[in-house]
């Protein structure tokens, strides 16, 4: 059947109509078009404009400006303005430096250097001084990033994060832990690694009236020292030294000995330093003295001292012969305890003990070790030495007995 179109009066198929389709109407007239270039352009050479001046304000060298990225830049001025919030600058004409009033040469004094972080773990200020210990300069160590994790080993920010939060539900309470801190590059190849650095600080209110806002986590960050003996670099304060025989007995101790351990120097002289030794660290410090009384080299140990108030004392503990071999002389690093731990996992392990002899051995085997000191003492001569050698294989064979009794 054909179907009609109802208006032109043609033919059509099924579904179909002559009325035009929205698909198939004429394009619309667009609207004139409007580039955004020189719009892009003008924000940024605004946020160009901004960003230097910005980075005008900030106390730091005209190179190490030219060196600022603009996230470096944004990170350097946001730890400014917390500094600022948290140390406002004072009332003379001139404005006093971000952070607390500190001259050069307390600076100088100080075993470490200082750190201000908010609740959140952002870094608020870093002393000047901190270049003596990390190798990088404030500048520097903030390209790592503006967070107090971002300066610290990856393995330890849960146990940053449960210390901080400890220390913030109870202002005023102590903590302390221990985290390698990224250094220079040329740090790093010198000592063959980041430094060991060990935090201890508390949540302090540095206004009044107290507000979340003007509460930081104020800390010292001292080195901890390595194993090595090179590697030392307590301070004197830190230190005190003992002189004994080569059985350990004191035969003299330094003054400071009273500050650290609680002794008088004449109370020591002449007791034996294992009666000081924890019980758990005698064979620790037995390795040491041995190999030390042999004339091996035996590096620092950790280990556990009494004190005089009967608690326990972490001492590093560094010894060598003097006086020709006649004497022992010890010095000793108080450690706190955290401290005390990062080096015992890092210690190398003890060789175990050589296997004792039979019993009915002892006295040969102590007969054999007399005999090769005293050939070592006086040694035979040349023309002697092979007939007074002792054999190796079996002994001559004896001579012969007399056929008959004697006349």
């Amino acid at each position: 059947m054909t179907i009609f179109c109802t208006r032109c009066h043609r033919p059509l198929q099924a579904e179909m109509s002559c009325l035009p389709r929205r698909g198939k109407q004429g394009p619309r007239p667009s609207k004139p078009f409007r580039s955004t270039k020189s719009a892009s352009k003008a924000r940024r050479d605004q946020i160009n404009a901004e960003v230097q001046a910005l980075r005008s304000l900030l106390p730091i060298s005209a190179q190490e400006k030219e060196r600022l990225s603009y996230l470096h830049t944004m990170a350097l001025v946001c730890l400014w303005l917390r500094g600022a919030q948290l140390f406002p600058p004072g009332t003379h004409g001139t404005a006093l430096p971000v952070g607390p009033a500190l001259g050069a040469e307390l600076l100088s004094l100080l075993p470490g250097f200082l750190l201000v972080l908010l609740a959140n773990g952002k870094l608020a200020y870093i002393s000047e001084n901190v270049d003596q210990v990390l190798g990088l300069s404030v500048v520097e160590l903030l390209a790592q990033g503006d967070m107090v994790f971002d300066i610290l080993d990856g393995r330890v920010h849960e146990e940053v994060h449960k210390k901080l939060l400890l220390a913030q539900e109870e202002p005023g309470r102590e903590v302390t832990f221990v985290s390698e801190m990224r250094t220079s590059k040329a740090f790093r190849l010198q000592h063959g690694g980041n430094r060991a650095v060990a935090v201890c600080g508390r949540f302090m209110a540095l206004r009044w009236p107290a507000s979340p806002s003007s509460t930081a986590f104020l800390a010292l960050c001292t080195p901890v020292a390595r194993l090595p003996a090179d590697g030392n670099t307590s301070s004197p304060d830190d230190l005190f030294q003992s002189t004994h025989i080569l059985d350990m007995t004191f035969t003299n101790v330094t003054e400071s000995v009273t500050y650290h351990l609680g002794y008088h120097r004449e109370e020591l002289i002449g007791q034996s330093w294992y009666s000081l030794l924890h019980p758990e660290d005698a064979d620790l410090a037995a390795v040491q003295h041995r190999a030390v009384a042999l004339g091996a080299e035996a590096g620092p140990a950790v280990l556990r001292v009494l004190r005089a108030d009967r608690t326990w004392a972490w001492l590093r503990v560094a010894a060598r012969r003097d006086g020709g071999g006649r004497f022992i002389t010890c010095t000793s690093r108080c450690l706190r305890r955290e401290e005390a731990a990062y080096l015992r996992a890092r210690q190398p392990a003890r060789r175990p003990a050589a296997p004792t002899a039979p019993p009915g051995r002892e006295l040969s085997l102590l007969a054999a070790q007399l005999r090769a000191l005293a050939d070592s003492l006086s040694p035979p001569s040349a023309a002697t030495a092979k007939a007074c050698a002792w054999p190796e294989t079996a002994a001559f064979p004896p001579a012969p007995l007399p056929a008959g009794p004697p006349q």
